[in-house]
């Protein structure tokens, strides 16, 4: 049987911290990650989300998601492209770390975006997932710059952008939902990073980054 990664290298790509595990989600993985989500991402009437896929009626929910990842994949091109890492913590899939970038190569800048399931906030896997993808996108990708947002009222993501290093940004006014939203831009540097006291084990970097077009 043709393995995954023979036909879309990024398949390969892994990254293991010590309680997770962080790679792209295959076709076959979809159902696991509509039931987390499915299973609760946040208090209802409370999204967090720019776009609020997780107040989709049930029946929709699946459809969207996995239209998403296709796209997702589609789409991906050395000018634009969306990592979408599914995230496993003691073999369940428990929530999505998504890494993106356009014009990489003369703006070294990328962007992230995350979701997990109510049952396990709380326990630091917010953080550890994305400093996950702040030690990829540093030490491997050859980032300079890490951004990310969140509702000027959502203090559990940005008090993790806070313990990661991240640094305020600058507000802006959304559309979240079709409604007004201040969103709090935050930026991530490598002299600003506070690294994570342990390793980032990565497998398969090479055949994504060649694919993406980077060469670190």
């Amino acid at each position: 049987m043709t393995a995954p990664d023979s036909y879309w290298p990024p398949f390969a790509l892994s990254l293991a911290t010590p309680r997770l595990t962080l790679r792209p989600i295959r076709d076959a993985e979809i159902p696991a990650a509509v039931q987390a989500a499915l299973s609760g991402v946040h208090e209802p009437g409370r999204s967090p989300f720019s776009r609020p896929w997780t107040e989709m009626p049930a029946e929709e929910l699946g459809p969207n998601m996995a239209q998403w990842y296709w796209r997702c994949r589609g789409n991906m091109s050395p000018q634009e492209w969306t990592l979408l890492l599914g995230v496993w913590h003691d073999g369940e899939f428990v929530g999505c770390q998504d890494v993106e970038a356009k014009d990489f190569a003369t703006l070294k800048t990328v962007s992230t975006g995350s979701w997990l399931t109510r049952r396990v906030q709380g326990r630091g896997l917010g953080k550890e997932m994305r400093a996950a993808v702040a030690l990829y996108a540093f030490d491997w990708l050859g980032a300079e710059v890490a951004e990310s947002e969140a509702a000027a009222w959502n203090q559990q993501s940005l008090g993790v952008s806070r313990s990661l290093g991240y640094e305020l940004n600058g507000i802006t006014r959304a559309n979240w939902g079709g409604k007004l939203q201040d969103s709090q831009r935050v930026r991530l540097t490598p002299a600003t990073f506070k690294r994570p006291d342990w390793t980032l084990e990565v497998q398969g970097h090479e055949p994504t980054a060649k694919y993406l077009g980077i060469h670190a």
